[in-house]
């Protein structure tokens, strides 16, 4: 697992979004893109981080940026996610663990004492050359639009 950084070219990737339609970083080309990483659908830090770009998801567009959300979540929890919260935004299912680990946000984490592998949550901004212009390894999930911005 390859750690990225900034001014690095985003890892392309083909994944389902939460209604089953293919998604590929590559057709961004020539847009902003905040590329987001959570750990698990449905979630309290996970539904706040989402929430906040929803509410804040046209000043992110007016400001140019696509967002995209990954998890190893499927495809039919990303959809019940995204239904409930009535997210905007494609929720990538990454169910092979491909994306998460060519971002190398996939590893050991601790909780309660206990360790365990999961996705460390962390969001890329990539711009439209698709080179990542900024990374945020300390998401604040209830302002991270502001983060962004």
């Amino acid at each position: 697992m390859s750690r990225l950084h900034e001014g690095d070219k985003a890892p392309n990737f083909t994944a389902e979004n939460q209604k089953g339609e293919k998604v590929k970083l590559s057709d961004y080309k020539g847009k902003k893109v905040v590329l987001y990483f959570y750990p698990k659908d449905d979630t309290t830090g996970c539904t706040a981080e989402a929430c906040n770009l929803r509410d804040n998801y046209a000043d992110l567009r007016k400001k140019g940026y696509e967002i995209l959300g990954v998890s190893i979540d499927t495809v039919k929890s990303h959809n019940k996610f995204a239904t409930k919260y009535d997210l905007p935004f494609a929720l990538v299912a990454d169910t092979d663990k491909k994306i998460v680990e060519d971002y190398g946000v996939w590893g050991e984490k601790s909780m309660f004492g206990k360790k365990y592998m999961g996705i460390k949550r962390t969001t890329f901004l990539i711009n439209e050359k698709g080179k990542i212009e900024k990374i945020i390894e300390k998401v604040n999930t209830k302002n991270h639009a502001a983060q962004i911005v």
